[in-house]
């Protein structure tokens, strides 16, 4: 490997810690309230809306912003491009705790959580939740696989029996960068699937045939920002010096990708005639809208010049916008133009089902930072500000 890491010499429990962790136990409070009672006892769910803000968020969402984890890996080792290898560990250790918590929070949305082995079991090929189900299972496994020189780099020296397989995974690893790149695309494309097949249930502003093209397209397109995202926090949060270097270039890939997301959505409306539903004053419009001018085309336009790009503010607040971008056109997808035919009235998520959420956040931010403070995940190069 080119690139050396290091634990984080910093205090672990600070303030911001203390806060994570008192979020965490208004989540835990959910999930015992849920596992106690049941998915009525915590959540505004009914016959009529299946699915709320767990799926839409803590799944649907939680998978595309962990896109992260595969787009660095191709980039890198598939691709050649060694020069972003430094913001690998990171993407990855992220990707790895956001699939985690996305197969929990399905865990505690399915009515009943002890049948959750069953798809291993039972195959229904002609399913697509089946596929994005095996897939995201397969690839958990895989980015733990991905992350398994981390722990022996860390520990070798005190188990010599790791530094064996440090060795080896060295050789193989990219077996497995390579099926999780696959992985990835297949089950992020496939998440579109599940909306495709209720054409009746979904707004025309959303609903297309190349749904899957455009789940597929717009979670590449929200890796690398999330990459600069989540880095520009935990270099403010741990006082580091940001990897400019190495995020400015990093987004110029993604300002391709968002304007090609931008190019084909606009022909797809055009062709299928749904621009007539743009200005109508609805709910649907003017969320889709705010998906469409927050998310892709200020931040298109931002990541077109040379100073936004070199500066770590405005290159956080563009790739901001399209990380929120991302998030507001799940929430869309599956809650905002998802309308049921036996809708008597409309979903709002219930106090529990917040707890939950922002528990389950809050969980992964604090085992983020326990990670980056006693594993070597952090480049050497990000040196303490003085």
């Amino acid at each position: 490997m080119s690139h050396s890491f290091q634990p984080v010499a910093k205090k672990f429990w600070t303030p911001g810690v203390i806060v994570l962790a008192a979020f965490m136990l208004a989540g835990l409070a959910a999930i015992i309230a849920r596992l106690a009672g049941g998915l009525g006892y915590v959540t505004n769910l009914d016959q009529a809306h299946p699915w709320g803000l767990w799926i839409s968020i803590d799944v649907v969402t939680g998978v595309a912003l962990a896109a992260g984890g595969f787009t660095t890996s191709a980039l890198a080792h598939i691709f050649g491009r060694r020069f972003y290898e430094s913001i690998t560990r990171p993407a990855l250790l992220t990707a790895a705790l956001g699939y985690t918590f996305v197969a929990l929070g399905l865990l505690f949305d399915i009515g009943r959580s002890w049948a959750f082995w069953k798809p291993l079991v039972y195959h229904n090929y002609n399913s697509a939740l089946f596929e994005v189900a095996m897939c995201v299972f397969s690839y958990l496994i895989v980015l733990y696989i991905e992350f398994i020189p981390v722990i022996c780099e860390r520990f070798k020296d005190r188990f010599p029996a790791l530094g064996t397989l440090y060795n080896q995974m060295d050789r193989i690893l990219w077996v497995f960068i390579i099926l999780g790149v696959v992985l990835s695309c297949m089950h992020q494309s496939s998440l579109g699937t599940l909306m495709v097949i209720a054409p009746t249930k979904v707004h025309p502003l959303w609903y297309t045939p190349v749904l899957p093209l455009f789940f597929l397209l717009s979670a590449i397109t929200v890796g690398y920002p999330m990459v600069v995202f989540e880095s520009s926090l935990s270099t403010k949060s741990l006082k580091l010096k940001p990897e400019m270097h190495v995020l400015a270039p990093l987004v110029r890939i993604t300002t391709v990708v968002l304007g090609l997301y931008l190019v084909l959505k606009l022909a797809d409306m055009f062709i299928r005639g749904t621009t007539g539903y743009l200005f109508t004053g609805s709910a649907q419009s003017n969320a889709f809208l705010l998906e469409m001018v927050l998310g892709v085309i200020v931040p298109f336009v931002l990541l077109l010049f040379d100073q936004v790009r070199r500066s770590p503010r405005w290159l956080f607040i563009a790739s901001t916008m399209i990380v929120a971008g991302v998030v507001i056109n799940r929430v869309n997808v599956f809650l905002i133009a998802y309308a049921p035919q036996t809708s008597q009235q409309a979903y709002w998520p219930a106090v529990g089902e917040f707890a939950l959420t922002a528990g389950l956040t809050a969980t992964l931010i604090f085992l983020y930072r326990l990670a980056v403070t006693y594993l070597p995940v952090m480049p050497v190069e990000k040196e303490a500000i003085v």
